[in-house]
């Protein structure tokens, strides 16, 4: 493979997509980025100051919050975890395997 010259949809700016980062893309099955390493750096920045909601947790009753909104279970949503509970729970199910 030979290196791409893409324009980021965000500035406008053209950067160079790798032999090497199309590999590795590749192997991960995504698709070519869209924009360039510091608007990517940016845009993960941004995220960081996610909206929280407040919640009580269904197993331990405690008061807490997460980066969604819940709905009642009876209106389809699902239990909702402390990270205390959600980390023990994780732990108890052993280690996860990549699909």
């Amino acid at each position: 493979m030979a290196d791409q010259q893409i324009t980021c949809r965000d500035c406008g700016a053209a950067f160079t997509f790798t032999d090497g980062e199309q590999e590795f893309y590749a192997t991960k099955n995504l698709s070519a980025p869209q924009r360039c390493k510091a608007c990517r750096s940016a845009r993960k920045n941004d995220r960081g100051t996610r909206e929280m909601h407040d919640a009580v947790c269904a197993q331990c009753g405690s008061a807490c919050q997460v980066p969604f909104k819940p709905r009642p279970v009876e209106e389809g949503g699902k239990p909702v975890l402390c990270k205390a509970c959600f980390m023990a729970s994780r732990d108890a199910s052993g280690p996860r395997m990549a699909a």
